[in-house]
This record gives structure tokens, sequence and C-alpha cells, in this order.
């Protein structure tokens, strides 16, 4: 096995940059384009396909995606990669604290999520993948 080539880093790096400014800005085209045909994301329980984007981010609070740089492990054409997470709601500055769990694959169009799982990190000291506990909130494959 060898490393990594930094064009694959940087490119992936770009990938999740995209995503983050995409969330922040509410750009769904911008977000749904990071992701693989079949990509997914998972948290409060679910698991939502690239069809419940579009309602679920609708759904979501909307304020600024602060992310860290990834720890990824590539290995040819897939990958694996954890990314650190601060969001700040906008209208009252609340964070959300934690950290995706990604998987990646290289397409022809470049590398993307293939998935991605949210990890919170709570006060108590807990970590979990979040408790539904918004009523708009859709469940997958609603609609």
């Amino acid at each position: 096995m060898t490393d990594p080539s930094t064009d694959d880093i940087i490119e992936l790096e770009q990938v999740l940059a995209r995503y983050a400014v995409g969330m922040t800005k509410g750009d769904i085209d911008a977000v749904l384009d990071v992701f693989t045909p079949d990509g997914t994301y998972s948290a409060f329980g679910d698991t939502y396909a690239l069809a419940d984007f579009p309602r679920l981010v609708a759904a979501a609070p909307k304020g600024l995606f602060m992310v860290g740089p990834p720890a990824v492990d590539l290995r040819g054409d897939e990958g694996t990669g954890e990314q650190p997470l601060c969001f700040v709601d906008q209208t009252n500055h609340d964070m959300r604290i934690g950290w995706y769990t990604d998987t990646y694959r290289r397409t022809a169009e470049g590398w993307r999520l293939r998935t991605r799982s949210m990890t919170f990190l709570r006060r108590s000291g807990a970590k979990d993948s979040g408790r539904p506990h918004d009523p708009t909130r859709p469940t997958p494959g609603e609609g």
C-alpha cells in the first residue's frame, strides 16, 4: 500500500469544504454534488438517501458549519475518514459539536462522499448520533 497522493488529499478536502459551505449557505445543489449518486447521511437514528436531502436540509436550523481538516485513510479508489464539526445556529448562536464519520469513493467526477454519519458531543460527556427532536424533520423516504 502506498500513501495517498497530495493531490487526492487536497481534492477530498475541497469536496468536504464544499459540503460545509453549501450547508452554511443553504445551497442544496452544492451539497448534493459532493455525494455519490447512492450517497447517504445518517443522524438522529435514521439514514437519509440523496432524495431526502432537500426536505432534510430545509427542516434543519440555519447557521455556520465550521469543520476542521479531515483525518483520512485512502486505499485506491475508496477511503474512510473523520472530520470535526462545530455548528453555530444563526438565530441564537447555540452550538452543536461533534464529528462526521465518512466513506469516500473516487468517481469519474473525482472524489465524492459516499456516506456521512454525525456523532454529537453532549455537555454530559455522552456521544451519540442525535435524538429525534424536531417534529418538522422528515423521516427517510417521505414525500
